[in-house]
């Protein structure tokens, strides 16, 4: 008790031993109270005895009452002691009570709050929990609204609007003159007069501001070397008031007018070669190898690949056909199109409907091809049909008759049932159609360069490669759309494919 209360800095150590002696003086004065009543309880047998020693001893009275005097002092000081004692106890008694139940409290409040805190904390866990699972719900809620909505093709959708508009930009300032200009492709030489043409100076300048074609094809007779060949297309693009197509025949093999022209570029071997050993990645290196020096040279547009079947004996085409394996020729002209593609130089597919097996050559006049439109569908088309899922940019159509297709008995490359009904219908190619070249016998013999030009556009062709004469050409089809024959809107039509490829290169490339 005394460390308590000495804890509590209420007693001093000469206190305490005050306590002791008080308490010692207390033990004694209650065995003298006790002695005491034992002394009253034989007063009445010892009376007599008293009254005769009190008689006797007369003398001795006054002595007697100073000690019963000094007796009751005594006893009033011991009293008073024992009241100090019981009310020091009764303040220590009250002080430890008050003590153990502030002891009592603090642990009550200490629990209580230990409580509090630990019901807090799960009702804190407890909403959290409730707010992850409500988060969870609302991202797998979102998952699934990706899921609808799938951001890939609204990206898609997005660039589609933005290539649109842009095609629509071009178009909308666009005189008429331009217009039927821009679908023409022809050689360098049509455009300016000049014999050979090696370079692009004023002269190139001055034909393209008065004939905006859309484009132009180079072959072996164009090319002296990297440096001559990579100035003059980079020249001939800048002049040109609109993107331009500058195309040129690079198959691989011996139809390769740069790596034919002793340009230092890697070779490529024949498509017979490569559809020989059935290796469909090697289709796709080839188309790789030629996009990547095209590119480098400054070439937006090969005219390859070719896309025929051959038949089980020897067609026109030679070496330049994958095989007879129509699904075998499909498969790697899928590949060698995302091969070229993959540059970011448009690839062409050629010849449809498909000379694989016809015999004789449309340079020197007309060819016919007997084969039914299902005959087609289980040959020629698949392998076109691949290259069209490839994403080829251009589709080439011949000039062969297909007498058993088109009544009309017109070359393929005016025919609106080739081109309209079974390419773009049946086949559903969205590109651009371009004839073969318009120079060649197959035409040349039974059309002038006015209706060919015209018969053309009027079948759904969206460009005219190379007529005999593009001057008389090109003011026939102008003629023809300002006489009402052709409307404006379906050359805006064709346009609108050819500049869509030429500004998603421009883009994108």
């Amino acid at each position: 008790m005394g460390k308590l209360f000495r804890g509590k800095g209420k007693y001093s150590d000469e206190d305490l031993e005050n306590e002791e002696m008080l308490e010692e003086e207390d033990d004694e004065i209650e065995d003298d109270e006790e002695e005491e009543e034992d002394g009253d309880g034989s007063e009445d047998g010892e009376e007599s005895e008293e009254e005769e020693v009190d008689s006797g001893e007369d003398e001795d009275d006054d002595s007697e009452d100073d000690e019963e005097e000094d007796d009751e002092e005594e006893e009033v000081d011991r009293r008073t002691l024992r009241r100090r004692r019981r009310v020091r106890n009764q303040i220590i008694a009250y002080s430890v009570v008050f003590v153990i139940l502030a002891a009592i409290i603090a642990g009550g409040v200490f629990i209580g709050t230990k409580i509090a805190g630990s019901v807090r904390e799960k009702r804190i866990a407890a909403k959290q929990e409730e707010l992850k699972d409500q988060l969870e719900a609302e991202q797998e809620a979102q998952a699934a609204h990706d899921v609808v909505i799938d951001a890939p093709e609204t990206m898609e959708v997005e660039e589609e609007d933005y290539l649109g508009e842009l095609v629509d930009s071009y178009l909308s300032e666009m005189p008429l003159e331009d217009k039927v200009a821009g679908l023409f492709i022809v050689t360098p030489e049509a455009l300016t007069g000049v014999s050979t043409a090696i370079q692009a100076g004023e002269g190139t300048q001055t034909a393209l501001n008065e004939y905006a074609v859309g484009g132009l094809i180079y072959f072996d007779k164009n090319i002296e070397d990297r440096e001559q060949l990579a100035e003059m297309l980079a020249n001939t693009e800048s002049m040109s008031r609109y993107p331009i197509f500058l195309g040129v025949d690079e198959e691989g093999g011996a139809v390769s007018r740069v790596a034919e022209s002793g340009i230092d570029v890697i070779r490529v071997d024949d498509m017979a070669t490569i559809g020989a050993n059935g290796d469909t990645a090697q289709a796709y290196e080839a188309g790789l190898t030629i996009g990547t020096y095209l590119k480098e040279l400054g070439f937006n547009l090969d005219f390859a690949p070719v896309a025929d079947v051959a038949d089980s004996g020897d067609g026109a085409l030679g070496d330049r056909v994958f095989g007879s394996d129509a699904a075998l020729v499909g498969d790697m002209v899928s590949n060698m199109v995302d091969g070229i593609e993959g540059t970011g130089v448009s690839s062409c597919l050629k010849h449809f409907p498909g000379i694989g097996s016809v015999e004789g050559d449309t340079h020197d006049g007309r060819v016919e091809t007997t084969k039914t439109l299902d005959e087609m569908r289980n040959s020629d088309f698949i392998s076109f049909k691949a290259g069209i899922e490839a994403g080829a940019d251009f589709v080439m159509v011949s000039h062969v008759t297909a007498t058993a297709v088109d009544e009309t008995d017109v070359p393929c490359s005016l025919s609106k049932t080739v081109i309209t009904d079974i390419l773009r219908n049946e086949l559903g190619f969205e590109g651009v159609v371009i004839t073969d070249a318009l120079d060649m016998g197959a035409i040349t013999e039974y059309y002038t360069s006015e209706e060919a030009a015209v018969q053309a556009i009027e079948a759904g062709a969206d460009m005219l490669l190379m007529p005999e004469d593009f001057y008389v050409a090109y003011d026939a089809l102008l003629e023809a759309v300002q006489g009402g024959t052709i409307s404006e809107e379906r050359i805006d039509e064709s346009l609108r494919r050819i500049y869509r490829v030429k500004c998603e290169g421009k883009i994108f490339g």
